[in-house]
Parts: structure tokens; C-alpha cells; sequence
């Protein structure tokens, strides 16, 4: 989206599996893919407000595990489905690292929000992360966007990892609903 007038938008940066998609593990072909059953209605609704974002961290390119193509035809499809149901991605990003290689674009690093900041006029003030990790949350609030924990996912298996005024959601609609009704979100 090219910036209009100057004017910054907020978004959402959305983890992709666990969070919108069944977490089933690597992923490399698009028929493993299962959305969330409540993911399109949340996502049309964050849509109205937000520009949305795909960013995930995927090891196990790193690995050996599946290759960036693979990511790539799995992203692509997810993409493609949402944008079948009238939600618009701005952009995918992708981190190959494993944990240990040091590089700047794993998550929580904020190297992908930055690179939105930048690249698409996004107002990282006013945005959100949402993912079931706390490295989701952490990597909203290492640029200064806000988190949302949801317990799909393996949001139940790492809770207790989560500092005690971290937000969080049973899901990814009540994560929206969460985001929608904060009187600073998107406006």
C-alpha cells in the first residue's frame, strides 16, 4: 500500500501457525493448512481497521526440515485463501533462522516491524502483534506496537513464560475484539 498523503497506518503483524492456522507442525505443502474457525470473521474485522501482516518464524529452514519454497507455496496459499474471503495481506515476512544462528529478523527481534515501518508508512504506535508465544509479544513491544497472547496454538504449553500484565486471548477473535475495542486502536 503506498502511503496516502503522509499519513501512517496502524496494523496488526500476525503470527502464522497457532495463531491462524492449526500449528501442525513444518509445514510444506498447502493442504496441511486448517484455519482457526473464527480466523476470517476476526481477520475482516481487524481488516477494516488495520493493514495486516503475516510474520513468521520458520527454523526449520534452517533445519533442513522445509525449504523457502516450501514456506513460500504454504504462505502464498494462506494469502490467497484470506484474500478469497476479502482480507487484504500487506506483505509476508519470514525469518529462516534457527535461534541460535544470531541473525536480526527472528522474532522477538522488531527487524520485520521496522521494515513495515518503513517499507509501508506503518504507525507502530498505534499497532498490534498477536501470536501464541511470548516472543510475539515481546517483538510488538520492542518497537513500541502493542502485544496480544492468545492460548491457541501453543499459547497454553508457554503461559507461564508470560509477564504478569501481558494481554491475553482465549483466540484470535477475541483477540480482534480485544483490539477493536481499544479506544487508541486504528483511529
Amino acid at each position: 500500500m503506498a502511503i496516502e498523503n503522509n499519513i501512517k497506518r496502524p496494523a496488526v503483524f500476525l503470527d502464522r501457525d497457532g495463531t491462524i492456522i492449526e500449528d501442525r507442525g513444518h509445514l510444506c505443502r498447502p493442504s496441511q493448512v486448517t484455519f482457526f474457525a473464527e480466523t476470517v470473521s476476526a481477520l475482516r474485522r481487524l481488516n477494516e481497521h488495520f493493514e495486516l501482516f503475516i510474520v513468521t518464524n520458520q527454523s526449520g529452514v534452517a533445519r533442513g526440515l522445509l525449504t523457502m519454497d516450501d514456506v513460500g507455496c504454504v504462505n502464498g496459499h494462506v494469502v490467497s485463501c484470506l484474500a478469497e474471503c476479502g482480507i487484504r495481506i500487506t506483505d509476508t515476512y519470514v525469518c529462516p533462522h534457527d535461534s541460535l544462528d544470531g541473525c536480526e529478523c527472528i522474532k522477538p527481534k522488531s527487524y520485520f516491524l521496522k521494515k513495515a515501518e518503513k517499507e509501508h508508512g506503518i504507525d507502530l504506535s498505534r499497532s498490534f502483534a498477536i501470536g501464541d508465544h511470548p516472543h510475539d509479544v515481546a517483538f510488538a513491544e520492542n518497537a513500541g506496537a502493542r502485544g496480544v497472547y492468545v492460548l491457541t496454538g501453543h499459547g497454553m504449553k508457554h503461559r507461564h513464560e508470560l509477564w504478569k500484565d501481558a494481554v491475553t486471548a482465549a483466540g484470535i477473535e477475541e483477540a480482534a475484539n480485544i483490539i477493536c475495542g481499544n479506544p487508541a486502536a486504528g483511529r
